[in-house]
């Protein structure tokens, strides 16, 4: 992979990725279907538009409201912005995930939402690059995403000072760019659990260290497979966060 003039604001020891937003999800199982199975995509349009209500399989599963859910990412394939990004050779369909990063600065264990809260370090500016053409078939292997999310994320050059964000962490908005143009608006209202749940469940009985890094998911809107602005070679993808700064890359070919 070819290398920016950024360098990372820190190194992840590790890297959970969490789905805090249900109309992301709604969303964007909308658009895969349309993009990849047209037929199916004309019965639950019709089916939505009789029952007025998002198709009941576009919702997330039943473990969202139980509790907050989440995949092992690969840490070690995290880029800075500005990195030129080449789509991996298997994939027909790359995408974007404007999300929030938070990382740790003290450990955790067995933790309440207070303590985890507290224990948060800085936040960043994180894109999650996914190949949605590979990606149905390994979710429903029943194994989590594997080589469609792997190769690559991304975070901003800067990190932002934990005290800045959590009074406000609700109301952030932001924006993703193609080429230069507004393509959508996102915000982060809406999520299903806070940051500090989202922390103390991951510390049930398991030890967090510093430096381990965590996602709250799409922000809605924030990827291409929602609104149909998919990524092509010659791309520059742009995205904003309001006080989190932004990562911009350029789609290269093969």
């Amino acid at each position: 992979m070819a290398r920016s003039g950024h360098l990372l604001p820190f190194q992840p020891v590790s890297f959970r990725d969490f789905m805090l937003y249900e109309q992301h999800n709604i969303d964007a199982s909308r658009g895969l279907v349309r993009r990849f199975h047209p037929g199916q995509y004309r019965l639950t349009s019709a089916v939505e538009k009789v029952t007025r209500r998002p198709f009941p399989l576009f919702r997330p599963n039943r473990l969202f409201n139980r509790q907050p859910m989440y995949y092992m990412s690969n840490h070690l394939n995290v880029v800075p912005t500005g990195t030129p990004i080449r789509p991996p050779a298997y994939t027909r369909a790359l995408d974007y995930e404007l999300e929030i990063g938070f990382v740790l600065a003290a450990p955790l264990l067995d933790a309440t939402p207070a303590e985890a809260t507290a224990a948060i370090g800085a936040f960043v500016l994180l894109n999650d690059f996914s190949a949605r053409d590979v990606q149905r078939a390994e979710m429903a292997s029943g194994f989590g995403p594997q080589k469609s999310k792997h190769f690559a994320s991304s975070m901003s050059a800067t990190a932002i000072t934990a005290e800045e964000i959590p009074p406000r962490v609700d109301t952030l908005t932001g924006s993703v760019a193609i080429n230069g143009t507004i393509v959508s608006s996102v915000s982060s209202a809406g999520m299903r659990w806070t940051l500090g749940e989202v922390l103390a469940h991951a510390s049930r009985s398991e030890q967090l260290l510093p430096g381990e890094l965590f996602g709250t998911g799409t922000l809605p809107g924030g990827s291409g497979m929602e609104t149909g602005n998919w990524l092509r070679p010659g791309d520059t993808l742009t995205l904003t966060l309001d006080d989190i700064s932004k990562v911009e890359h350029t789609i290269i070919g093969p």
